[in-house]
């Protein structure tokens, strides 16, 4: 039975806009040179696997262990998950990925189909809502969400072939802590300056708009997927800005509470203890160090580190081990 926290080993991801954050502001340990743009810290997608670290579970996958004990990683959400993925005619799979980022430079403008739209594809997919979570932002960083107001897809396909994809694209300058909420359809990037926290569903599919006409290192320019970008659109949601957080008495932050997740934010100031509701938990610490009763790693949970607490587990024990903490909390919906 899983009935204790498990914790992963990060599969880190080196594209042309990342930068070296993940180690200086992280902590991980990527290699000694090169860009690093992205840490997956929950994934279960194909042969994008989360390896259990430590315990009773070390050295399985993620997938190993949901096919093994799915009713007792998930809960109360078991069947309603069961049951999407039956209708979607997916391989089973858990339906979250976390991440961060390091924005050194520009991402591409872009967008994710909804889930309809991708389980139509070739080979199925999910559709690829999202949050991100600001944790860094340097002066003068942009955040792109949604068109600006009044633009729908024709405009925007005209300002596409003209070279003008940008004056379409609502844009501001983020603060840390700011929480922004992209539905799928949504175009949208990340400007150059970002770390960010990201939890999505559990896809890869990707159709990239615009690229800010870079190439890499032989002068290649990455491919355009504008036609299944324009396809996919969701040209009614408009400008995207952070969203307005919702504050319960116990100080807890509801940042998204959407039909895929539910994002909460803890600002940990004494021991706590969470769970016992049958609900599966994802907490990755963004500010200070904390521990996790039951822990296999014996490890405290520091800034840049997550773990998965299974439904099975029943209430959690955090201790703190620093005066104060941060802590994501994210859940099924």
């Amino acid at each position: 039975m899983l009935q204790t926290p498990l914790r992963f080993t990060p599969l880190f991801r080196k594209y042309l806009w990342g930068g070296r954050r993940l180690q200086t502001s992280l902590g991980k340990s990527i290699g000694p040179e090169g860009n690093y743009a992205e840490s997956w810290e929950i994934v279960d997608h194909g042969p994008d696997q989360s390896i259990v670290l430590a315990g009773k579970w070390a050295g399985q996958s993620l997938n190993e262990i949901l096919m093994k004990e799915g009713e007792a990683l998930l809960g109360r959400d078991f069947e309603q998950w069961s049951q999407t993925h039956q209708i979607q005619g997916l391989g089973k799979r858990f339906p979250l990925l976390f991440k961060f980022l390091d924005c050194h430079r520009p991402l591409s403008v872009q967008v994710h189909p909804n889930d309809a739209q991708a389980s139509n594809l070739s080979c199925p997919d999910l559709g690829k809502t999202e949050a991100w979570v600001v944790l860094e932002a340097v002066p003068g960083s942009k955040v792109f969400a949604g068109l600006r107001s009044g633009i729908g897809k024709a405009d925007l396909a005209k300002a596409v072939n003209a070279g003008r994809t940008e004056e379409m694209l609502h844009c501001f300058e983020p603060q840390a802590g700011d929480c922004i909420f992209i539905p799928a359809g949504t175009v949208h990037a990340l400007g150059a300056g970002l770390v960010i926290a990201e939890i999505q569903q559990a896809s890869d599919t990707t159709y990239r708009l615009f690229d800010w006409n870079r190439v890499d290192a032989s002068g290649n320019s990455r491919p355009l997927h504008i036609a299944q970008s324009l396809e996919v659109i969701d040209e009614t949601s408009g400008p995207v800005d952070p969203v307005a957080v919702t504050v319960e008495e116990s100080g807890l932050e509801t940042l998204v509470n959407c039909d895929k997740f539910v994002l909460r934010r803890r600002h940990l100031a004494s021991h706590l203890t969470l769970g016992g509701d049958d609900r599966m938990r994802i907490l990755v610490s963004v500010e200070g160090s904390c521990s996790l009763k039951d822990d296999p790693s014996g490890q405290p949970l520091k800034r840049g580190q997550t773990a998965l607490v299974p439904a099975a587990a029943g209430e959690l024990a955090i201790e703190l081990e620093t005066s104060t903490a941060c802590l994501l909390e994210i859940t099924l919906s």
